[in-house]
Order: structure tokens, then sequence, then C-alpha cells
């Protein structure tokens, strides 16, 4: 599973929740194939393997005419909504990869599961995978594709027309009009720089960032159920099928959250996942959501000139009323729908901020990479002890303490 990410935003009274890219590829669009068109593959027959290689060109070079060919009269008005929906998307390498093969169907069809591999130009290095379940229907004429579906999670065109938002520091695509597409890509390319001068530039500095047209269609590309991350503005996803750590991860945004945002959340949501984008080489499954989420906010609000009170009400509220927090967040604190999930957000915050405050943002930098590299979530104590010079528990007590000043101001 992708590690996802969501922000808790609590500004001016408004609350909502939002919850590593690569060297550009080359401009011009090349197919992936690890074979030649019609190399066998057990138990599909070579017309298949032949229509699945066309069907990638056709994708790749925005071939409404190719698109059509080799399909079944009943699909036409489907596949010409298809070429229609992906015509602008900036395609740099696509193909399939036939995973699993269904049995024959009684009527002679047959159902194959196939992995979308594509490369978005500007952005991967590595191909981005979509599981898709294809079916092919054996005519008078030979092998015709029937149908084209999602396996799992759907991909943007599969809901809607895509439409393209080009900025100088990131790549928009959207179902939205082209203001709301632009406008994001400007908040994206504020960001960058914003990320890059606590992170440096040891990251590509370009964001990907897609978003459909509606809440149920956010859902529907985590492949996840309608209400799972209501009221979530935004995650980050590691490409489907790319090589673990590989930096090429996109921003999802949830169109209808993200709308009733203020200017101020949409720059802090944005900056916030593209935190983890440019964190992600030093982020690994050993290090604690407190600490990603935390760095991610830190960088998020750094200048936004908000007290702890405006960035963190939920906590302050169980301050003032003496629920005062003895442990710091666990990763189920984090979880999309979990009780308590903005003050584990707010919580996460006021640590990595205290890191910044008590030894600089550097060292919040220098302590992060350390984690990533220590190999073992055993190891936290000593990583900490080595960077900060004091043990979790050490910490912990010292944040509690500090997290009630901050907050009783």
């Amino acid at each position: 599973m992708p590690r996802r990410t969501a922000l808790l935003l609590a500004l001016g009274g408004l609350a909502q929740l939002s919850a590593p890219t690569v060297p550009s590829a080359a401009a011009r669009r090349t197919a992936l194939a690890p074979g030649q068109p019609g190399a066998p593959v057990p138990g599909v027959p070579p017309r298949v393997t032949d229509l699945l290689a066309a069907r990638a060109r056709a994708l790749l070079r925005a071939d409404r005419t190719a698109l059509l060919a080799g399909t079944a009269p009943a699909a036409r008005a489907a596949q010409a909504q298809l070429a229609d929906r992906t015509a602008a998307v900036p395609f740099a390498a696509v193909e399939y990869r036939i995973s699993e093969v269904g049995e024959p169907g009684a009527d002679g069809s047959l159902t194959v599961t196939a992995g979308l591999a594509h490369r978005l130009r500007g952005i991967d290095d590595q191909p981005a995978v979509l599981s898709r379940r294809l079916t092919f229907d054996r005519t008078a004429d030979g092998w015709l594709l029937a149908a084209d579906v999602p396996a799992s999670a759907a991909a943007l065109w599969d809901l809607g027309k895509v439409g393209v938002a080009h900025g100088e520091r990131s790549l928009v695509l959207g179902l939205g009009g082209a203001p709301e597409l632009a406008a994001l890509a400007a908040v994206a390319d504020d960001a960058v720089p914003a990320v890059s001068e606590l992170w440096g530039d040891a990251w590509p500095g370009r964001l990907l960032i897609i978003t459909p047209a509606t809440e149920p269609e956010f859902a529907r590309m985590l492949d996840v159920a309608p209400d799972a991350y209501e009221g979530i503005a935004a995650v980050t996803v590691a490409a489907g099928g790319a090589p673990a750590g590989t930096p090429a991860d996109r921003v999802l945004v949830n169109p209808e959250a993200f709308r009733g945002l203020s200017d101020l959340g949409r720059k802090v949501v944005v900056t916030h996942e593209a935190t983890h984008v440019a964190t992600r080489a030093s982020t690994r499954s050993w290090t604690p959501l407190w600490l990603s989420e935390g760095v991610a906010d830190y960088t998020g609000y750094r200048g936004a000139r908000r007290t702890p009170r405006q960035i963190a009400p939920e906590l302050g509220r169980d301050v003032t009323d003496g629920r005062v927090p003895t442990a710091l967040p666990a990763d189920s604190d984090f979880t999309a729908g979990a009780a308590g999930i903005a003050q584990a957000y707010e919580q996460a915050w006021l640590a990595c901020d205290l890191i910044a405050r008590t030894f600089g943002p550097k060292r919040l930098v220098a302590f992060y990479r350390a984690v990533g590299e220590m190999g073992d979530a055993g190891r936290l104590d000593a990583v900490m002890r080595a960077e900060l010079g004091l043990d979790v528990a050490r910490f912990t007590e010292t944040w509690a303490a500090d997290l009630v000043r901050q907050l009783r101001r």
C-alpha cells in the first residue's frame, strides 16, 4: 500500500482535512515494449497481444483512429469517448503488461488483467501502473476489444475529459475548468521554492497534481469507500508499480474540500504535500507519522504568521479543558476518520516546531534524514540522542510542557 498523508487545517475558524518528482523524461514520446508486438504470452492469442500493443501506441500518440481500430462495434462509443478524454494527457510512454489471463467465456470471449504502465512527460522516469481489466470478443473478423475498465483504482480519464495546466514547476491534470487548474498550478509553483528553501534542491523541484471533479471520484481514484477520506483536501500517493522509494509521487486533490479552503489554507495544503514529495527519499516505513506529518505541517505553516492557537485550535481547547497529551501521537491516530485526528496533526506540528525553535530548522531537517537512515524503528531513541541530545521520553516531557505554554498564550 502506498504511504498516504492527510493534513488538518484550521485557519480563521475553517477546519478542513487535506491529507519523492524525478528528472524530466525525454520530450519525445517513446513506446515501452518489453517484447515485439505479437510476442507470445501464455494463454493469450497473438492477435490480442498485437491489439494491446497497438492500443498502447494509440494512447501514446493521441491517435483516435488507431484507438478505435480493433474495437468491437458495441464498444466504439466508449472508446471514442476515451480518445477525447485522454487527448491532452502528456504521455511520454505507454505499455500494457498482462498479469493474469481469465478462463474463456461461454461465448468465446477472453478477459485479461493488465497493468497500464505509463510515464508522463517532464515528470516520470519510472512508469506508474494502473490495473485494468480488458475483455476481447472472438468474432468472424477475429479478436476485437470489447471493454477496458479499471481492475482497482480508477484513472482520471475513466471519470471525465482530462484538462492540463503547465506551471513553471508543476503539471496539473484535472477535470475542472481551465481557470481552476491554472490556479492550482500557480499554488504549486509557489510551494516548490518554499519547500526547497528548507529541504534543499536534492529533489527535482517539480510537482504533479491530479484533481478529479468530485469527492466520490477522489475516493474512486484511491480505490476506497466513498466516505473514507471525507473532508480530506489532498493526499500524496506513490506512483503505483514504481520501485520502492522512487520519488515519483502524485498529489491527489479532493476538489470539494480544497475549494472550501482559504487562499492561505490552499497554500499550506499544497506546501505540506510538496514536502512529502521532497522528503520521499528520506522517508521510510519506520519513520513515525508524527515526524513525517509534523515536518510537512511545519514546512506548510512556515512564515504563515499564525499563532499556535490558530494553527492548533482543537488541541488548544483540549489543553484549556485540562486534557494534556502525555505521549506523542501513534501512527494509528493519523488514520482518516480516526477520533482525535485533528489533535494528532496539531501535536505533530508542535513537536516539529519545538525542534526547529530549540535547535534550528536545519537541525530538524538533519534529524528527519537521520531517522530515515536508522534502519530500525527501535533505534529512534539513539538517533534522537545523537541529533538532539535527549531521548524520546525526555523529548516527550519537554514537548508536553511546551505545548501547554504555547496554547495557553
